[in-house]
């Protein structure tokens, strides 16, 4: 009886509920064994958001020194922002933006063969830590189809408008007109849709797998112990 006791004590002290060990505890193994699932949910949980969303950023930063003939503006760039801001601190965001910063000094001048005005990107580095603002304001706490769905929406719809209107607004390609603006984002809805598709694509594998993953790892969990 004292063992039993200690155990009640284990499970309510990471906040489940007696109600649900007293179940299993009366032979209702199926509604028992979310005890043990919802353990088991923790510690992937745990393990997931730990270097996932650096190697993430990683392959982000590779992916935009790959050729993009045809595919501008096609990199894991925006989907990584959005999972790192989901699963890192705030603490921790000044390393992925001061990544990026490099990377595009690196781009521009031994890449691209520009000369290198750091006010000119301003724009797009606020993007960088809005990106994962975003990530962290609607995903950190819960994560669904439909909060994913819209950080993939939000994230390239928001760098298009600022990035599109920070050129039309420095007036070095178009005119500070209307139909100067007119074409400046015209111009832009091609990037704007590879980076849509991009982000949608890096964002959906990486908040969907692990989720697939302590699913299927549930249901095998579950078949196993209905099997004893």
């Amino acid at each position: 009886m004292p063992a039993m006791k200690r155990n009640v004590h284990r499970v309510k002290d990471r906040g489940l509920t007696r109600r649900r060990v007293t179940r299993r505890m009366r032979g209702a193994p199926l509604r028992g064994t979310s005890v043990f699932f919802a353990l088991e949910d923790a510690k992937i949980l745990k393990s997931e958001v730990s270097m996932p969303a650096y190697l993430l950023l990683a392959v982000a930063i590779l992916s935009r020194f790959l050729p993009h003939a045809g595919l501008w503006n096609f990199t894991a760039v925006g989907g990584a922002l959005l999972y790192f801001g989901a699963r890192r601190s705030w603490r921790e965001m000044l390393a992925p933006l001061t990544a990026l910063i490099a990377t595009d000094y690196l781009l521009t001048v031994y890449i691209y063969h520009y000369s290198f005005t750091w006010q000119s990107y301003v724009p797009t580095w606020a993007w960088y830590a809005m990106a994962m603002v975003l990530g962290q304001i609607l995903l950190r706490a819960r994560t669904t189809f439909v909060r994913v769905a819209a950080g993939a929406l939000l994230g390239p719809t928001s760098f298009f408008l600022v990035s599109n209107y920070a050129v039309w607004a420095s007036g070095w390609l178009y005119p500070r007109t209307l139909g100067g603006l007119s074409a400046c984002f015209a111009a832009g809805v091609p990037f704007y849709r590879n980076d849509l598709l991009s982000t949608a694509i890096v964002a959906g594998l990486a908040f969907g797998v692990p989720v697939l993953v302590r699913r299927m790892s549930a249901a095998h969990t579950q078949v196993a112990l209905a099997d004893k």
